[in-house]
């Protein structure tokens, strides 16, 4: 029986701010982590990098905070700039419900009075990195005094990167008091020796990897901004696929905007979504396997269990947050040995993501040009061109040679004839193109526009600060007074 989020004990403010976001399904690691989270109970989430942990730490944390109060409740410690802001804004948003809700994201690079005056103003959760975080302490612009819940998000990576003195002097300096959730995607000598040192009794909760075949499917992908996405889809369709296609979106809310625009474009198209009933859903699908429609637009939850041979292509209009929901999306095509292409729009912190994701499948995704629409308008022809000249050599077509004649006796000639007809037949049901942004950008092949890292470090090493006291240190300098 699949778990709903409604089953899992979260306040009716939670919930609210969930269906706002259009998540249907809580992932493996939400469903086993959040009610045990919700105990208080200190635990270690072991899962890959991207399967939807954020929220699982981020609910249980919101749920436990006292919102009349402005004091740090809940700290957030991360390996990278990039994913420290990923993780603010992501619980930000899932707090969108809770009326009084601030928290703020710290950082090496970013400067550091912005970053006291928010925390002047009062938050609740602080998600930072390991660095600049006791920065912030040794100013005494951050008081960890009444933190209730302290997590270690990609605590692996933060140990591989060199934050173990780091990330030991914070997690010391917490009130003993406090829950401890650890979330990593490998179990190893140096996690395990942080849950002993750092917890008690730490649950375990296991999310196995599904195993990956996406060898013989084509992975590319577009930087597109979101406001450009249904210009450059339009452009790929017209220009490549004529066969049955999916494309992915991340919510419900979205799955119905495409749908309605590449309608409105003249593409045979519909979707499904966690709101589309079950005689719908079974419908939409039948006339999907049928040809009757051409584009299916769908969420993950409800394009699971849906098994048609004859998928093309199918597109990441959004980028999953699962790299396992990118490989189930992507093994939609390919299927029964046949070769498939997968097609993924990216921009600006996407990269983070994409890499991920490269790192989790061991294959690469080709980065590639968003064609033109010259390009577009000349693919059109050719594939015109090419449908003619079959049917030429499969002589499978009727013969109009009075139309042709009076035409001829008219005073055209051949040349002219096949001119206007390909015009007319090149001009049916033609949309007109956008200009997009993307259009005056100069592409760099397989260049990734990357983020870097927090600028305090280089290759995880620190560049000039001090190294922080170790707790040995500091009961030096106890006994010394």
């Amino acid at each position: 029986m699949d778990t709903n989020f409604n089953d899992l004990g979260l306040s009716e403010e939670l919930l609210t701010g969930i269906q706002k976001l259009g998540f249907e399904k809580p992932s493996p690691i939400q469903a086993k982590t959040i009610p045990l989270a919700l105990t208080g109970v200190d635990l270690l989430g072991l899962s890959q990098t991207g399967s939807g942990k954020t929220a699982a730490f981020a609910l249980p944390l919101l749920q436990s905070l006292d919102l009349s109060s402005k004091l740090v409740q809940g700290i957030v410690l991360c390996p990278t700039r990039e994913l420290a802001v990923q993780v603010s804004e992501e619980i930000q948003r899932l707090a969108s419900g809770m009326e009084g809700f601030y928290t703020v994201a710290i950082y090496g690079g970013a400067p550091m009075d912005r970053q006291v005056r928010s925390l002047k103003k009062g938050v609740q959760v602080v998600v930072g990195t390991p660095g600049r975080i006791i920065d912030h302490m040794k100013r005494k612009t951050l008081k960890l005094d009444s933190v209730q819940v302290a997590i270690l998000d990609e605590a692996d990576r933060m140990l591989d990167m060199g934050f173990r003195d780091e990330m030991e002097f914070i997690l010391d300096s917490l009130p003993v008091d406090r829950q401890t959730l650890f979330f990593s995607a490998t179990m190893n000598k140096g996690v395990n020796g942080m849950i002993k040192s750092f917890s008690r009794d730490a649950e375990v909760v296991n999310i196995k990897s599904s195993t990956l075949t996406v060898e013989s499917i084509d992975q590319t992908y577009y930087e597109v901004r979101n406001r450009s996405k249904i210009e450059v889809l339009s452009r790929l369709l017209d220009m490549e696929f004529n066969s049955k296609g999916i494309i992915f979106c991340n919510t419900k809310q979205m799955v119905e905007e495409v749908c309605e625009v590449l309608t409105m474009r003249g593409y045979l198209t519909d979707r499904i979504h966690g709101d589309i009933t079950q005689t719908n859903r079974e419908r939409v699908i039948k006339r999907f396997r049928d040809g009757k429609i051409e584009l299916l637009v769908a969420t993950d939850v409800a394009a699971r269990g849906l098994d048609i041979d004859d998928i093309a292509v199918v597109f990441n209009y959004d980028l999953p947050y699962d790299p396992e929901d990118y490989v189930h999306r992507i093994g939609r095509t390919a299927r029964a040995g046949r070769s498939g292409k997968s097609v993924t729009f990216v921009f600006g912190r996407d990269i983070h993501r994409l890499e991920t994701i490269e790192r989790y499948t061991k294959q690469p995704v080709k980065r590639m040009k968003i064609p033109s629409q010259e390009e577009v308008e000349g693919a059109k022809s050719d594939t015109l061109v090419s449908k003619v000249r079959d049917l030429l050599e499969s002589g499978s077509y009727n013969t109009y040679d009075t139309a042709f004649d009076r035409l001829l006796s008219a005073g055209n000639n051949a040349s002219e004839i096949f001119s206007a007809l390909f015009h007319i037949l090149n001009t049916q049901n033609n949309r007109e193109f956008e200009t997009i942004t993307e259009d005056t950008e100069t592409f760099v092949p397989n260049k990734k526009k990357r983020i870097s890292n927090d600028n305090s470090y280089k290759g995880g090493r620190k560049r000039s600060r001090k190294r922080p006291f170790r707790r040995k240190d500091r009961d030096k300098k106890r006994n010394r007074k």
